[in-house]
């Protein structure tokens, strides 16, 4: 029989290297927890490889069999979680493939199970979780994160309707006095913009998902929930106005949470915020984002002035530059 010739190995007839190639959207069902906790889920894994410029192209029929077997291995230990398994799979791309950096990215819609603010009624909210990493022959950094929802009340709008407000009771004969304490204990209406929050953190440490999603729902003015009663429907509402935000506030919000509820990071651990509001009231919406180093933050935060010019990007801390 011929030997068949190894075409991805061969010189391509432009020699110029590419920073990603690969695949994308492959889905597979894995396990996510420990022990009783665990749930079978799925996941969806991208995973990238540098090629070289003397290199005509990736072997992409090997990459499922590569994930079959990185999962088949992490399933087994009983600390399994979704940075787990992307850290495997990028590693076992680098060892078979011969890839000088692989990254991988893996994506699973997780069910988050909690209570109601006020009839304290078990619901079950589903959350994003990704886990993301590059390996190397000289190492490795991964992040894990997670994608919530909530709501976002707009402080702009609130307060034209508190001054509209204001003028309607000085009309009708209330002093300025009573005016400002009706104001005070009356929720005052707005646009709400449901949100979704995204945030990551990365270190060799480990970071509870869960706690993530937590501080992800507090950046915004509320936390939402998929089974509501009444008395929880009024709270959820009250709630989101009383505490208005910007899609600015949620992302400095979810940023000086993670400093202050982890305070054990590094200095060159990394952190991603980004909010993204849903609009109401316009047909686009609204976004905002911020990364950097654990560093970068709490020198911006300590200093109280302007923080780098150039914030850390995540591929750029992923490839350790």
């Amino acid at each position: 029989m011929a030997k068949v010739e190894d075409l991805q190995a061969s010189p391509p007839e432009v020699a110029i290297g590419l920073s990603r190639a690969g695949v994308t959207g492959v889905q597979k069902a894995v396990r996510i927890g420990r022990g009783r906790g665990e749930k079978l889920i799925a996941a969806t894994i991208d995973c990238t490889v540098d090629l070289d410029p003397s290199q005509k192209g990736v072997h992409m029929s090997r990459f499922p069999a590569l994930f079959e077997e990185a999962i088949e291995g992490v399933v087994e230990d009983e600390a399994f979680l979704v940075e787990d398994l992307a850290e495997h799979v990028a590693r076992r791309i680098v060892e078979r493939q011969g890839a000088l950096l692989a990254e991988v990215r893996i994506q699973a819609r997780y069910p988050y199970e909690r209570r109601t603010p006020v009839t304290r009624l078990s619901t079950q909210e589903m959350v994003s979780l990704i886990g993301i990493a590059a390996a190397s022959r000289e190492g490795m950094r991964r992040l894990v994160g997670v994608e919530a929802v909530g709501i976002n009340a707009c402080p702009c709008a609130q307060g034209l309707v508190r001054g509209a407000a204001a003028e309607r009771l000085h009309e009708a004969g209330f002093d300025a006095g009573d005016v400002e304490r009706i104001l005070e204990l009356v929720p005052l209406a707005t646009h709400n913009q449901r949100g979704r929050g995204t945030l990551f953190v990365g270190s060799s440490s480990r970071v509870n998902a869960e706690r993530l999603v937590g501080l992800v729902e507090a950046s915004m003015s509320s936390p939402i929930y998929e089974l509501l009663k009444r008395p929880d429907e009024l709270f959820v509402v009250e709630h989101a106005h009383l505490q208005p935000r910007f899609v600015e506030d949620s992302v400095r919000v979810a940023l000086k949470s993670v400093l202050d509820e982890l305070p054990d990071l590094a200095d060159d651990d990394f952190v991603l915020s980004r909010q993204l509001n849903f609009e109401t009231i316009h047909a686009h919406e609204v976004v905002a984002e911020r990364y950097g180093t654990i560093g970068e933050l709490r020198a911006e935060l300590g200093g109280g002035g302007h923080g780098p010019l150039r914030h850390t990007e995540l591929r750029d801390w992923l490839r350790g530059a």
